[in-house]
């Protein structure tokens, strides 16, 4: 690279003779980062390198220290952000753990009391049949194997969850401790820069390439919140054979269908159509997101029910408590209903649960949705029916009065979408449903 002179040449900007020659300092060589006089630059040393004066070399620098120090303002918030969350992560899946744990405790005593209803089936058959007391002592080991396997088998989810869990407050430790110490860095750099800035041309050129270099190398360092495993992908595997049986008979009610649904001859599926059906004056319909619920209501017992949501992009299926009776409403409370939620966007899959909204992580497209109702135990759980496993699970809640299951299509916006919502049929008994 060829020699280069400013106009600045002939300005002497502090105070400064070389000490070789003796002459007043009035150049920069970028390539060897030292200061010059007029006999240094016409040296052979000097020759081929980018040579200017001393004040356009500071500016110059000053620009690119003042860039670095922006951006390393910028990083240091974001640090701080980053650490923020973090700890407020900590809290978050202490507590999501804790709840995790409450409902395996909750679905491992449903399943129990269950395997012990089936159990007391199972004997008054062979009571009635008449049967030997080696057969019904037969049943009575059989059961207390399941009930032993059932145990081990949530006590072992216990324990994943317990590992999962304490991975997580590792991962999130550790990367607290690297954001603490990148903040301290940011926050030394940022105070050299704010010093370098506002030092003299000289001053401020001595080490400059050198200090570039370095203030670059810290703000490349990545800062990003901790990789943690979602402790909704800590399935709880398994189905109770009574599903079958406590299945239920349902069928959509069209008094409460939204105007942009259509209903199957079978009152089975419903799906969203082009027009609007008239509904003026029906007291029963209801007028918030594409909804319809079920003709049959529960006001206790035990419930199961299937549904088909493989032809639907977005869902919602539930219960729903409260009256129907007026149109065009809204779902004042959200102790009206219990919802899942599905939504696919392109490939990417997500779920939630209300309430309270809470997002939840599944692998697949979900195919078939079980859901079961305990009204006694003020339970109601979501399942995954092709991979036999939970979903989500709320319990302890209060009911009151009957409860309707709830089944919603996202109206499109611009063309009508094709999707659709099946009941399954059922494969056990009829149920005892109080009709509304």
């Amino acid at each position: 690279m060829s020699k280069r002179l400013s106009p600045q040449l002939q300005h002497i900007t502090e105070d400064a003779c070389c000490e070789t020659h003796l002459e007043p300092i009035q150049l920069f060589c970028d390539v060897d980062q030292i200061t010059l006089c007029s006999k240094c630059f016409q040296s052979q040393e000097h020759k081929h390198h980018m040579v200017c004066g001393i004040q356009e070399a500071a500016e110059n620098y000053r620009k690119l220290f003042q860039e670095i120090l922006n951006t390393s303002r910028e990083k240091l918030e974001a640090a701080k952000s980053i650490l923020t969350d973090e700890q407020e992560r900590m809290g978050m899946i202490q507590e999501e753990e804790q709840n995790f744990r409450k409902m395996i405790e909750s679905e491992y005593s449903m399943r129990l009391r269950l395997l012990n209803e089936e159990c007391e089936l199972n004997l008054q058959r062979e009571r009635e049949c008449m049967s030997d007391s080696n057969l019904r002592e037969g049943l009575l080991n059989q059961a207390i194997k399941l009930a032993t396997e059932l145990e081990e088998m949530f006590q072992e989810m216990l324990q994943r969850l317990s590992h999962v869990g304490r991975e997580n407050m590792k991962k999130l430790k550790e990367n607290e401790a690297r954001v603490s110490e990148q903040i301290c860095s940011l926050q030394k750099l940022t105070t050299e820069l704010e010093k370098k800035c506002g030092e003299g041309a000289l001053a401020l050129l001595k080490n400059a390439k050198y200090s570039l270099e370095r203030s670059r190398s810290l703000l490349l360092e990545r800062l990003e919140p901790a990789h943690i495993t979602d402790l909704s992908l800590c399935h709880i595997r398994g189905f109770s054979s009574m599903f079958r049986v406590l299945q239920r008979h349902l069928t959509l009610d069209p008094e409460t269908a939204h105007p942009c649904l259509a209903l199957s001859e079978d009152l089975r599926t419903v799906q969203l159509r082009h027009g609007q059906q008239d509904g003026a004056g029906n007291p029963g319909r209801l007028d918030f997101s594409a909804t319809v619920l079920a003709a049959e209501s529960f006001a206790s017992g035990r419930h199961y029910w299937e549904v088909d949501v493989e032809k639907a992009t977005r869902w919602q299926v539930g219960i729903y408590h409260g009256s129907a009776d007026t149109k065009g409403s809204t779902a004042r409370a959200s102790g009206e209903k219990v919802l899942l939620t599905g939504s696919v966007m392109e490939t990417q899959w997500t779920l939630w649960v209300f309430p309270p909204l809470k997002r939840l992580f599944l692998k697949k497209k979900l195919d078939t949705v079980g859901v079961f109702l305990d009204y006694e135990h003020g339970q109601i759980s979501f399942y995954n029916v092709t991979e036999t496993s939970l979903i989500y699970t709320f319990s302890h809640c209060a009911f009151q009065g009957a409860l309707r299951p709830v089944f919603s299509l996202c109206i499109p916006n611009g063309d009508t979408s094709p999707d659709s919502l099946t009941i399954s049929p059922q494969c056990g008994p009829s149920c005892d449903a109080v009709s509304p």
